[in-house]
């Protein structure tokens, strides 16, 4: 490794395949062994559930972003197939991908994190 790289500055980040119907969202409430209630950037309130392959591997709290995949036959339900870590939200709110996210979250970009020392 080369010194005086930073590493987290060229991260690889999973982002949602539009085309698969992924998007992001944000958890809101815990609602039970694997059911959530995520906001999703469409601004829609989603009950959704942690597959089998996720469930008690991926710890999921209340406020983490998360990608959603809809249910293609029943829509207002989702899969959660991904959750980012807070150093991988930080890069998402970098590069702004999260804005659409966060107009209907109500959410702050911090930007103070972007500054360097």
């Amino acid at each position: 490794m080369i010194k005086n790289q930073n590493p987290q500055q060229n991260i690889r980040l999973r982002t949602p395949k539009r085309d698969e119907l992924e998007m992001y969202g944000k958890v809101i409430q815990l609602m039970g062994v694997n059911n959530i209630k995520i906001m999703c950037e469409d601004g829609k309130e989603r009950n959704c559930r942690i597959p089998g392959k996720m469930f008690k591997h991926i710890w999921i709290k209340q406020n983490d972003v998360v990608i959603v995949k809809l249910w293609d036959f029943q829509p207002s339900k989702a899969d959660v197939v991904w959750r980012y870590l807070g150093f991988q939200t930080s890069q998402l709110e970098r590069r702004g991908e999260l804005n659409k996210l966060y107009e209907h979250t109500h959410d702050m970009i911090d930007t103070s994190k972007d500054k360097n020392h």
